[in-house]
């Protein structure tokens, strides 16, 4: 079992014994999420602690645009709450990375391309090196905040 699905069930534990409800709910959404990707496709099945870092990174995004939509919907109410959630599951997920260390692992991983290309990496690269930064980065920076910055570094 991932650490991140023990580290939940923990907290819902202590979240039943305060009456939490709020703890509760939240808890018993993101554990529903990571049983229900363990039993999807063909077999039943343990995830790693990188795909419930996805997962819990899923939930906790969706739940950030929610409370947009909502704020903007004039809808405060629901929108606080969906923040609120947003805020509790970010708990669950690594520091993120700061811009600097972010921009240090394209930066190597630019060179590392155009090392080995033994040229200047192209936009037809530009998937390859996002994908590399990605895996490195494992969930603690957004995807379109990396494929921007490398798409920076490549045309720039």
């Amino acid at each position: 079992m991932g650490e991140i699905k023990n580290r939940l069930r923990q907290d819902l534990t202590a979240a039943m014994k305060q009456q939490d409800d709020f703890a509760k709910s939240t808890i018993r959404m993101a554990l529903g999420a990571i049983q229900y990707a363990e039993v999807a496709g063909d077999q039943a099945r343990e995830l790693s602690d990188a795909e419930e870092i996805k997962i819990i990174t899923k939930e906790q995004r969706s739940r950030a645009e929610s409370a947009q939509t909502y704020a903007e919907a004039g809808r405060p109410e629901l929108a606080a709450k969906e923040s609120a959630e947003a805020d509790f599951l970010a708990r669950y997920l690594p520091q993120p990375l700061t811009d600097d260390e972010l921009a240090a692992i394209v930066d190597a991983q630019v060179a590392a391309t155009e090392a080995e290309l033994g040229a200047k990496p192209t936009m037809r690269q530009m998937g390859a090196i996002v994908k590399a930064v990605n895996e490195k980065v494992a969930g603690r920076a957004d995807g379109k905040t990396v494929a921007g910055l490398v798409k920076a570094r490549i045309s720039g």
